[in-house]
């Protein structure tokens, strides 16, 4: 276990978060300077595991094993020459350059690991977001959270029992989804997906006995994307017996369903909050550093908090708005990624003294994925085929594409082939849905 503050005489990296963003850069980190001696490379996270956060509603709708497609941080960490450490972040001590990371327990609750404090000379702060419930009455009673590996498949536990109770009690169960956004219209589909596949598993004709709602306040759904894509994902959605409710304001959540703010209350047992993003609560205003309203830290183009240069912050979490624009980056994936290339590049410069242009950015796009029913997407401005629209196979392809670059950039090129083989004959050897 690392000690509680920097005792070597090597520079300390700490990269506390292991997302699409850190995970990448840690990995990264540790081939450039973990592997060479020139530093120690630390990655710092509560789960034991992570699951590309694009591709979480597979496995909360349990169309998708998260035991294929998840990385076990210590095992990559092994391979990839860096340390990873258990434990969430909760506090930050600038003036001594220390974190704090909380006790870990075990499922009973009982203590494995004490509180701990983890020096560093460099702190990259990759936590993510949260969806925002806006002080929403009940949303944190009796709403899912589907932010991570774990809570994904909590969810797909209980998803399948409530399914089964509705079927076999004769009675008509619900999932409400709130907010319309890539993450809520994606698992709407998958939702829909699994409960025509598990029609062959003796389970027959699941959408009369369970309705699924999709809620968004706005005039539509996904947000940002062009309104011809929005037109042919909303059709999409209905077609499959999604109930797709725009303008629609919750007004509170309680155990049987959701109460909008016209009078309507929707029967649904199960309930996702998926509207908003901020900060994970601990960043707000933390040990001083500038932050927006939602708790996300603010950034410069080369991606330092502004008021520390030895703390870097990148991905959902980090506010990066460039000069002329009004609005930051959005919290996608691709910015979480780019940056992390970003930061794998210009922290190993600035610790042989040299200076790294500041951070730019790539519109590469966005795609919607309606599980195998369609995909949607539009292409940035950036590349050949600037601004145009993809839909269908190519689009699910691109989508596809997008993981396996991700699974390029943490395994390399022979261990992601070897990794889709056995994806391969896991799909063809395992059932198309989780049942246990």
């Amino acid at each position: 276990m690392l000690a509680q503050s920097t005792s070597s005489a090597l520079p300390r990296i700490v990269v506390v978060g292991g997302g699409a963003g850190g995970l990448a850069l840690a990995t990264q980190l540790g081939r450039e300077l973990g592997r060479t001696g020139r530093a120690e490379i630390v990655l710092a996270d509560l789960d034991a595991a992570y699951v590309w956060k694009p591709m979480l509603h597979t496995v909360a709708a349990g169309t998708y094993d998260a035991g294929i497609q998840q990385t076990a941080y210590l095992a990559q960490a092994a391979s990839r020459h860096f340390h990873f450490v258990p434990g969430r972040m909760t506090a930050l001590n600038r003036e001594a350059r220390q974190i704090t990371l909380a006790p870990v327990t075990d499922i009973n609750g009982k203590e494995s690991l004490p509180e701990r404090l983890v020096g560093y000379d460099y702190l990259v702060l990759a936590v993510g977001s949260r969806a925002n419930d806006f002080g929403t009455p009940g949303v944190q009673e009796y709403c899912d959270f589907i932010e991570g590996r774990r809570e994904a498949r909590i969810f797909n536990s209980k998803l399948r029992l409530e399914l089964l109770r509705a079927v076999h009690s004769n009675e008509t169960g619900g999932l409400a989804i709130i907010g319309g956004g890539a993450t809520g219209v994606q698992l709407a589909a998958e939702v829909s997906h699994m409960m025509e596949v598990i029609d062959g598993y003796g389970v027959p004709d699941a959408h009369a006995h369970f309705k699924l709602y999709l809620i968004e306040m706005q005039s539509s759904i996904l947000a940002g994307f062009p309104e011809h894509v929005v037109r042919q994902a909303t059709r999409q959605l209905a077609k499959v017996g999604v109930e797709v409710m725009t303008d629609a304001q919750v007004a509170s959540v309680d155990a049987e369903g959701v109460s909008l703010k016209d009078g309507r209350h929707l029967p649904a047992r199960i309930k996702v909050w998926a509207a908003g993003v901020k900060a994970p609560e601990f960043l707000h205003g933390i040990d001083g550093l500038e932050s927006l309203r939602n708790g996300r830290l603010v950034i410069n183009t080369m991606l330092q908090t502004r008021r520390d240069d030895r703390i870097y912050a990148i991905g959902d979490c980090a506010a990066l708005t460039f000069p002329g624009e009004t609005m930051p980056l959005p919290t996608t994936a691709q910015v979480a990624n780019q940056q992390a290339k970003y930061l794998a590049s210009a922290l190993p410069r600035r610790l042989a003294g040299q200076e790294s242009p500041p951070f730019q950015y790539h519109d590469m796009g966005k795609i919607v994925s309606l599980s195998d029913y369609n995909a949607f997407g539009v292409l940035g401005n950036y590349g050949f085929f600037k601004g145009s629209f993809i839909e269908g196979r190519f689009a699910q392809l691109g989508h596809l594409f997008l993981y396996r670059r991700f699974q390029v950039d943490l395994y390399g090129w022979w261990r992601t082939g070897l990794r889709m083989i056995a994806d391969r004959i896991n799909r063809l050897s395992q059932p198309k849905v989780r049942l246990d």
